[in-house]
């Protein structure tokens, strides 16, 4: 032990006013006061953020939530040749001209859900201003170039673009990605000022506004409906100042009440289907015909169902029962169990969804998952209560199962980007335990 301890070295403080200064610099920088100008990050919002070795991912995926997806896929489409072939023939003279198209893409949806899976969710964040130009060019472009689709009030409904005389695509199907992308992308820049009026409920609220405006002008009211309960959820799970919140919801629900007291505010189709909801008795040849054998398929099934392949309502009673309404051939063939084990595993995938959001440490990648998830649980409890005559008819699909191209390879996509995300937070795991 030394003789003598050498005393610490001492070095001269800076200016007490430069200190001072600097604090006070600081604090203004994390509460933005008045008018105070806010300065966008720059940080990892362009591909050049992005270097070429983190454009693939290479941990493993969520092998639950694949499994979940493929399971759910096939039934799907098993489903959809038992549901279709009746009015397949009909349509076309070809029993499996719905089930062959559909698998096309689903065999294409997978493809690009495992590529997809393998791509770093950051390039999704980079394109994030890319994809909202492209989405409101189409949604734009789908009100003047369109399918020609009317109602039997004469309203013209605008949601598919035709591609050289080889399919049509639904814009509003890309505009629920593009959406939750858009939105996951500006709350995990502004996620500080997310307690904001401005930045928290009037600039994400406005971006959903746009794209419900659009929407709605196709005359696709199931569509908008989908897509502001998605902008809603993420505006709730990146942090918005929750009474302002519920005061947001409160007028969604007092707008809701005015449209039930005063329907004749809303286009004609519409007013039917709230005129079919309210009365039972009301046109059960016209505007209750799709509900009621729907509701008669439910009831034919009973516990146990008919047997796969055995529905009667199938046949052209069941208006198109290969689209919205195909849950209810679901229950009529497999029942009450074979529906409940259904909806369980969509409640399974969902659920695992929320749990990957959850175990990566990056708001933008948790918020990407949680829209994602919104949208599928959101969107299948919609179409179950629409065919169990619980909401108002507003034509929602079911995924998975409902026929549709272009919807099945977005769902698949979107699969495949919750796949990326678990890649990569196992892939962060990995690195932490080979660390320990």
């Amino acid at each position: 032990m030394p003789e003598r301890l050498t005393p610490p070295i001492r070095y001269p403080d800076p200016d007490p006013d430069d200190r001072g200064r600097k604090a006070r610099r600081g604090k203004r920088a994390q509460q933005p006061q008045g008018g105070e100008k806010i300065v966008r990050p720059k940080k990892g919002l362009g591909f050049k953020d992005i270097s070429k070795s983190d454009i693939f991912v290479t941990g493993a995926f969520d092998v639950p939530f694949f499994a979940l997806t493929i399971i759910i896929l096939a039934v799907g489409l098993v489903m959809l040749f038992s549901a279709s072939y009746p009015y397949s023939y009909f349509e076309s003279g070809n029993s499996y001209h719905y089930f062959i198209r559909q698998l096309i893409f689903a065999v294409l949806g997978i493809a690009a859900m495992l590529f997809i899976s393998k791509l770093n969710y950051k390039i999704f964040k980079a394109a994030a201003p890319i994809l909202l130009g492209v989405t409101i060019f189409l949604l734009v472009l789908v009100l003047f170039y369109h399918t020609s689709v009317s109602s039997e009030a004469g309203e013209d409904f605008r949601r598919y673009i035709p591609v050289g005389g080889l399919f049509t695509f639904q814009p509003s199907d890309i505009a629920k990605f593009t959406l939750i992308t858009t939105l996951a992308a500006y709350i995990s820049i502004y996620s500080k000022y997310m307690g904001t009026f401005k930045y928290g409920i009037l600039i994400p609220a406005a971006i959903i506004a746009v794209y419900c405006v659009l929407i709605m002008a196709e005359n696709h009211v199931s569509g908008t409906i989908i897509v502001g309960i998605i902008g809603l959820s993420l505006m709730f799970a990146g942090g918005a100042d929750k009474r302002l919140f519920i005061v947001g919801c409160g007028l969604v629900v007092a707008l809701c009440i005015v449209v039930f007291t005063f329907p004749q505010i809303l286009p004609e189709y519409v007013q039917e289907k709230l005129r079919a909801f309210t009365d039972k008795s009301y046109d059960p040849l016209g505007a209750r015909w799709q509900t009621n054998n729907s509701l008669y398929a439910i009831g034919s099934g009973g516990f146990f169902g008919v047997g796969l392949g055995n529905s009667k309502q199938k046949y052209l009673y069941v208006s198109e029962p290969q689209n919205d309404f195909i849950f209810s051939i679901v229950c009529e063939e497999l029942g009450f169990i074979g529906a409940a084990v259904i909806i369980l595993l969509f409640a399974a995938l969902v659920i695992r969804a929320f749990k990957i959001a959850v175990s990566i440490n990056d708001k933008f990648a948790s918020l990407l998952v949680i829209g994602i998830a919104t949208q599928l649980g959101v969107q299948v409890a919609l179409n179950i209560l629409v065919v169990t005559d619980f909401i108002p008819n507003t034509g929602i699909s079911l995924p998975f199962f409902s026929y549709g191209g272009t919807a099945l390879l977005m769902i698949l996509g979107e699969m495949g980007v919750v796949l990326g995300v678990s890649r990569r937070a196992n892939q962060k795991k990995a690195d932490i335990q080979s660390v320990e």
